[in-house]
């Protein structure tokens, strides 16, 4: 089953349960895979890795979007971005740890020669291929990145 076919049975499922947060969460999901397959060729469906990176931008447009409403003040919009992000997560894979982000840094800084903060576009670039498929935090990524160029 791939993962807009388990959104989609999931959904229904959400619907029949009448659990009205999930259903609006993966409505939410499955309108972003069909913008992106409209975008596509016509009759083109979206492969499980473009579903996934849909999923990541809408997870970084989630957290963007808590952060702006806790410092607007905002607790019962915070709220809601944050039960619709805890359902989008159970469709990723498993988040990267501290180590594995660490570890990839490490490999990248060696890899790259970077010595400064002013290689870190390099790193980056060097760091995110090593954790594709292990759903890592950009935001996570970069400090890690700087913390090991500064110090």
């Amino acid at each position: 089953m791939s993962l807009k076919e388990k959104i989609i049975t999931d959904l229904t499922a959400a619907m029949k349960a009448r659990d009205a947060e999930k259903t609006s969460a993966l409505r939410m999901v499955k309108a972003a895979i069909m913008v992106r397959e409209k975008e596509k060729e016509q009759g083109a469906s979206v492969s499980d890795e473009e579903a996934t990176k849909i999923l990541q931008s809408l997870v970084k447009q989630r957290r963007d979007s808590i952060e702006q409403y806790e410092k607007a003040g905002r607790a019962e919009l915070a709220e809601k971005e944050k039960t619709e992000l805890a359902v989008i997560e159970t469709y990723l894979p498993q988040a990267a740890s501290a180590e594995e982000i660490e570890r990839a840094v490490a490999e990248a800084i060696a890899e790259t020669g970077a010595s400064s903060p002013k290689d870190m576009g390099a790193v980056m670039k060097a760091v995110m291929p090593k954790l594709a498929g292990k759903n890592a935090d950009g935001r996570a990524v970069s400090e890690a990145v700087k913390a090991k160029l500064s110090g």
